[in-house]
């Protein structure tokens, strides 16, 4: 059978996603690049605000347009909440919750999950695991699932479900199979990476973190050249974990959602942080590890957010000179509790508050690659974004997630080298080559 996958959202998502390609393919079946050309489309939707539901049904109607032959399979958050409308949607034959999503290869294909488990268990992940497939040379790896957490305004609980972690030997061995197979970097993924463990503890010891153990194995254990963490909520951290990043094998970006830099704002959030907890992680952090990035997600107009409250907010923002920020205008969404809050914000004063949020990123992520003009740099290069007669244009990230462009006579992708900095794009970064791509093994 033809496989056709896509996905919206967050890098879970993503992740999930790419496992889902692995084990259809262990299961014999073909993943192929366009909806066109498939036999079943595997839609994982996504419900953190009403553009993403409306983004997850124009997919999906897309799709049916693309090949009314398909079927097509829905999952993920929005199919999980509202299984009733997405089942109304043109071509789609299967709705699958986020908590069957694991079992969602046997349940489409009507087989018993213990009968494919070994079939799966016979076919080495290395035979399918090719290097940019789905267009990634890095691997996303769910390790958790589920949040304990009640933000005010996340639906995430209500999607997801309780946190609940994977068997840190089986993160281990997935890892270290897909650098056998040739990926250059894994990303630890989950919707509360930082609780990764604390439904293990029995089986872990207490005298670290379960995502200290974890990466620990990680870096122990495996060869992935580039380890990475995604989001990673502010409280889950403490000061000594940052000693990891002795290692250079793990990637020097952390974001870490704040959400609001206003202290009353994020008391509403039923945020269990505060400017003055979150300013000293980032203290901490950055006297651990030189050149890192930070990233973060902020929500504008969240319900009750003054003027007052937004310009305090602001000027923490300003104070932390993040990288990066994620901007996003609250979406109330049903089940939540700040839904039911009164004052909420008008959309148009949310939008301008957005905007100058948005240009306070583009300005930090300039100021943030305008120090490392003239530095050299190993990059991971991801994909080719043309040619000329010059070259290969090539674009990759350093592992402080700065993206870099370069112009070399090959085609570099699924390789790492180290370039030099030489002057900055709207982007990015443009670089000149300072030695050889490293070789490395096809699988």
């Amino acid at each position: 059978m033809r496989v056709y996958l896509e996905t919206t959202g967050c890098r879970l998502n993503q992740s999930e996603i790419e496992t889902l390609a692995r084990q259809f393919q262990r299961a014999g079946h073909t993943i192929v690049e366009s909806a066109k050309d498939a036999d079943l489309c595997v839609v994982n939707t996504c419900a953190v605000t009403r553009e993403a539901t409306r983004s997850s049904r124009n997919m999906i109607r897309r799709l049916h347009r693309e090949n009314e032959r398909a079927r097509i399979v829905a999952t993920g958050c929005y199919a999980h909440l509202s299984p009733g409308s997405v089942s109304e949607l043109p071509g789609v034959k299967h709705i699958i919750n986020n908590l069957d999503k694991e079992n969602l290869v046997p349940l489409v294909l009507d087989q018993d999950p213990a009968e494919l488990a070994e079939i799966f268990d016979r076919e080495p992940l290395a035979r399918e695991a090719t290097p940019g497939s789905l267009g990634r040379t890095r691997a996303f790896v769910k390790v958790q699932d589920g949040c304990n957490n009640r933000c005010t305004f996340c639906v995430t609980t209500i999607a997801r479900g309780k946190s609940r972690s994977r068997c840190l030997g089986e993160v281990v061995r997935e890892i270290q199979a897909l650098a056998e197979a040739g990926y250059q970097e894994a990303v630890l993924t989950g919707v509360h990476l930082g609780s990764y463990g604390h439904d293990l503890r029995r089986s872990l010891q207490n005298a670290q973190s379960g995502l200290d153990q974890l990466v620990r194995a990680i870096l122990t254990d495996t060869d992935i050249p580039r380890l990475r963490l995604s989001s990673l909520e502010p409280w889950d951290i403490a000061p000594d974990f940052f000693t990891l990043w002795q290692n250079p094998r793990l990637c020097r970006h952390l974001h870490l959602p704040l959400q609001s830099g206003c202290d009353t704002t994020l008391q509403r959030m039923a945020r269990r942080t505060s400017q003055a907890s979150f300013r000293a992680l980032v203290e901490a952090a950055r006297a651990h590890i030189p050149d890192l990035a930070i990233s973060t997600d902020v929500i504008t107009g969240f319900p009750g957010e003054t003027d007052d409250e937004f310009a305090v907010s602001l000027a923490f923002i300003r104070e932390m000179d993040f990288m990066k920020l994620h901007v996003f205008r609250y979406s109330a969404r049903s089940g939540t509790v700040a839904a039911q809050m009164s004052d909420q914000v008008p959309l148009e004063v949310s939008k301008a508050r957005s905007a100058q949020l948005l240009a306070l990123s583009d300005d930090g992520a300039q100021r943030f690659w305008a120090r490392f003009i003239g530095r050299e740099m190993p990059v991971l290069w991801e994909q080719v974004t043309g040619a000329s007669e010059v070259g290969s244009h090539n674009a990759g990230l350093t592992d402080n997630y700065i993206r870099v462009e370069m112009i070399a006579p090959d085609a570099l992708t699924n390789t790492i080298s180290t370039v030099q900095l030489v002057d900055l794009t709207e982007r990015g970064m443009m670089a000149t080559p300072v030695d050889a791509p490293i070789p490395q093994s096809a699988g």
